[in-house]
């Protein structure tokens, strides 16, 4: 995809005096404007280019709040209080931060599950992936960090908690502890120390974003097909086919974002959180963010020891094997064909996961008594048992569709078929001449 020949013509003399010394004009051009796309890509594709805009949106809002953020523990309660009283528009930057962080990972987790549905993870895109993966581990250390700012209730018990699982680690886990808090407990270092990463590592995805999107445009864009492009008739131009079907998602994104912002801001937050951090009070009921409560039920799953592994351990283990096993998709599926479309199989155990994933979210909010715990460990089963074993197994024994010789081909098809019964219209019986 990136050998093409570029088709960018400058127009006036200063444009030719930029292109011949510094040709960005012609890189945003060949990238964003005649960069050519399958024509047959749907609103699942857009996902890309709204996490593109809630990353600009997250780091433009925390510079600004960062010049009226005090990283000191007897003063980040109350600066975070006078941001949204006395700040002029404080109090939207803070929502839109707060809030902005919660549909970044929206974004993303459709981003994801976009990517395993299609198989976009499948070769010559492996390195794709594998930046993709990278991108989500630094979202997940921000915005864990960025939790713990506010210094609520929720914040500096969850910061304790989950340095705490670091002490599991044989030999090395309390230098880790000890590392990230600056000391022996949350305290003033924890909070500059977080501070300081929180603020670098949105600059950081920026770099791997970049990395991320050169990647796919040397490798070319995959559809739901999953068949390359053969022909200039399997493509259109970036813009302005793909750049509508874009921006038209991401106004329906921001529309629904806008919403939660300005009529239930606190609605995914917690409400110990408006209570300032106090060591000696613990919540009764200590919860991350929505968006690790599934890792945290894998985490609380493990309830046994595991040979000489103890349970804390394996819980540790056994979260951040969640995530690293996303690294090895590109070789844990073993099938020829890309799409889920295509793999009848494939695609009912994929939806299944899917449905698995929302219900260890929902009992990463519950207490780790009762039937919960039985869930969540057969939920954990599920969650690793779909990339270690049926992943794998299905490219074996699975017998997928006919595939189209041509994506063309498959638009065609999918063309002639909407219009083969128009809506209301039934097929006319069969009659004997």
């Amino acid at each position: 995809m990136s050998g093409g020949h570029s088709t960018y013509t400058p127009k006036t003399g200063i444009e030719r005096w930029i292109d011949a010394r510094m040709p960005l004009p012609r890189l945003v051009y060949d990238s964003f404007v005649a960069f050519p796309v399958p024509r047959n890509l749907n609103y699942a594709y857009t996902f890309g280019g709204i996490l593109a805009i809630m990353l600009v949106v997250q780091i433009i809002t925390g510079v600004v709040l960062v010049m009226h953020y005090a990283s000191d523990t007897s003063l980040a309660f109350v600066s975070v209080e006078k941001i949204m009283r006395d700040v002029n528009w404080g109090w939207l930057l803070r929502y839109m931060h707060a809030n902005g962080a919660s549909f970044f990972f929206i974004a993303v987790y459709l981003h994801i599950f976009r990517g395993l549905y299609y198989g976009s993870y499948k070769a010559p895109r492996e390195l794709l992936w594998i930046l993709g993966c990278i991108i989500y581990l630094l979202m997940m250390a921000t915005g864990f960090m960025g939790y713990v700012l506010p210094w609520g209730q929720m914040s500096g018990w969850g910061a304790t908690v989950i340095t705490g699982f670091f002490t599991a680690i044989p030999l090395v886990g309390t230098w880790l502890q000890q590392l990230l808090l600056g000391g022996f407990s949350v305290d003033n270092p924890t909070l500059t120390h977080f501070f300081s990463l929180h603020y670098l590592l949105p600059f950081v995805i920026a770099g791997v974003v970049v990395l991320h999107v050169w990647a796919l445009h040397v490798v070319g864009q995959t559809n739901p097909t999953g068949i390359e492009i053969k022909s200039k008739t399997d493509t259109l131009p970036f813009t302005p086919y793909a750049t509508v079907k874009d921006a038209f998602g991401m106004i329906v994104f921001l529309a629904v974002f806008a919403y939660f912002i300005f009529y239930i801001p606190n609605y995914l937050g917690h409400p110990d959180n408006y209570t300032q951090f106090n060591s000696l009070k613990t919540p009764a009921h200590i919860v991350p963010e929505w968006y690790f409560l599934p890792f945290y039920a894998i985490l609380r799953a493990i309830t046994f020891n595991i040979g000489p592994i103890d349970s804390k351990l394996g819980g540790v283990l056994a979260m951040f094997g969640a995530i690293a096993v996303l690294f090895f998709v590109p070789w844990l599926d073993t099938s020829k064909v890309r799409s889920a479309v295509y793999r009848p199989w494939y695609k009912l155990f994929f939806w299944i996961f899917g449905i698995n994933a929302v219900f260890l979210g929902w009992l990463g909010s519950k207490p780790a008594e009762g039937w919960y715990i039985p869930a969540m460990q057969a939920s954990t089963l599920y969650y690793f048992a779909f990339f270690l074993v049926i992943m794998p197994l299905l490219g074996l024994f699975e017998t997928p569709k006919q595939l189209p010789n041509s994506i063309t081909e498959a638009v065609l098809a999918k063309n002639k078929g909407a219009h083969a019964h128009p809506a209301g219209a039934t097929a006319a019986p069969e009659t004997k001449g």
